[in-house]
């Protein structure tokens, strides 16, 4: 079999052995593993951390294969955590992985002992359920990266990172600001992957899929959970927001 050592021999070339032995021993847990979140999980394993806990209520569906990781035409209707397991798994057996099958929500948050974690990652893309776990993140001593809505957009170039206060451009963080003045601010500082470029639907999506409110990404004016719409996305736009998100937890880790 192989060894742990092998597989991060070049990571261990690059960042020295301390460096991966403090990644090994890392804890995370990652709230979304659609566009976003499925390739940030695979970028933390591949990374090496150790203890990975990944959260999502959904099943594989035909759309998600254009830009989610563990979608492709022989897992459809499989929940994803269990075939993301499978996958980072494969990717190295070593690490504790531990899928949770449900939905964050206020009323869940207990369940999730946040301040047991290094790292919480928002991937979530209901506006209701990301702006309950930034508010409850924010008030434990975890440290929280954020990811802002990655739909409606093709240039890469344009993605970026910044505290989310001082986020412009980007619809999904502009809907928070004004849910979090209305309610409860966040009780420190964080970062978040965004870009400002905001463009239109060019084709209309199926009507099974109009409406959604599990599933809420960014419109081209306001983010509107009323208002609930599928909006297009690509695979190199979310797979790079996910990667950023792994690389900010990486970099925290090791500087």
């Amino acid at each position: 079999m192989v060894q742990e050592k092998d597989i991060f021999s070049r990571n261990e070339l690059l960042i020295g052995t301390e460096a991966v032995n403090k990644i090994s021993n890392t804890r995370v847990i990652l709230f979304g593993l659609g566009g976003v979140g499925s390739w940030c999980a695979e970028s933390l394993i591949r990374s090496g951390i150790g203890q990975l806990t990944i959260v999502d209520s959904d099943h594989i569906s035909p759309s998600n294969i254009n830009r989610q990781l563990p979608a492709t035409t022989v897992t459809i209707g499989q929940a994803k955590t269990d075939v993301l397991k499978m996958r980072l798994l494969s990717i190295n057996p070593y690490a504790v992985i531990t899928p949770i099958k449900g939905a964050y929500t206020e009323d869940t948050n207990d369940l999730f002992c946040l301040e047991s974690y290094d790292y919480i990652v928002d991937a979530i893309d209901s506006l209701e359920h990301k702006a309950s776990l930034i508010v409850n993140a924010t008030h434990t001593n975890t440290t929280l990266f954020s990811s802002m809505g990655a739909a409606l957009k093709l240039d890469a170039s344009r993605i970026r990172t910044a505290e989310f206060w001082e986020i412009r451009g980007c619809p999904l963080a502009a809907a928070l600001r004004r849910r979090f003045k209305k309610n409860i601010i966040p009780a420190k500082k964080f970062l978040c992957v965004y870009s400002d470029e905001v463009l239109e639907n060019k084709g209309a999506p199926p009507p099974m899929l109009q409406f959604s409110k599990s599933h809420v990404e960014a419109s081209t004016s306001s983010w509107d959970v009323r208002k609930a719409r599928i909006n297009g996305a690509m695979v190199h736009i979310t797979a790079i927001f996910g990667f950023t998100l792994a690389g900010l937890i990486i970099q925290d880790i090791i500087t």
